[in-house]
């Protein structure tokens, strides 16, 4: 019974697909800067999707983490202008990672864009 148990769990597992990794801040300025080397060559690189969809998945977890905690009646970690309206453009954003130390350039896209947002608009 076990050894079926076994195989039936191997199945399951071999059926989730697996999550992606997350990208590193160091794994983003490194595919950011060679986009910004290429130019305008840099609109059919893949990466270019790669980096843009990593930023975008950050911050729509960003904004999820800010109104969950509203919604839960956390106090807020930070306070973003409305949607659309934050100031922050590819070269802020890369120039921000890239004052980063580089010991915490080893941490998530998502986690750095957090804590950027954090400092840029702290509440009160």
């Amino acid at each position: 019974m076990r050894g079926r148990s076994a195989i039936s769990g191997a199945m399951v597992l071999a059926l989730v697909p697996l999550q992606a990794e997350a990208m590193t801040v160091d794994a983003f300025l490194t595919k950011a800067r060679a986009l910004q080397a290429k130019g305008m060559l840099a609109a059919a690189s893949p990466d270019l999707a790669e980096v843009r969809g990593e930023i975008t998945t950050a911050a729509q977890a960003y904004r999820a983490q800010v109104e969950a905690d509203r919604v839960a009646g956390k106090p807020p970690r930070s306070c973003p202008p409305p949607r659309g309206k934050a100031n922050v453009d590819a070269r802020t954003l890369i120039a921000d990672f890239a004052a980063l130390p580089p010991v915490d350039r080893s941490q998530s896209v998502t986690a750095a864009f957090q804590a950027m947002m954090q400092q840029r608009y702290p509440c009160g």
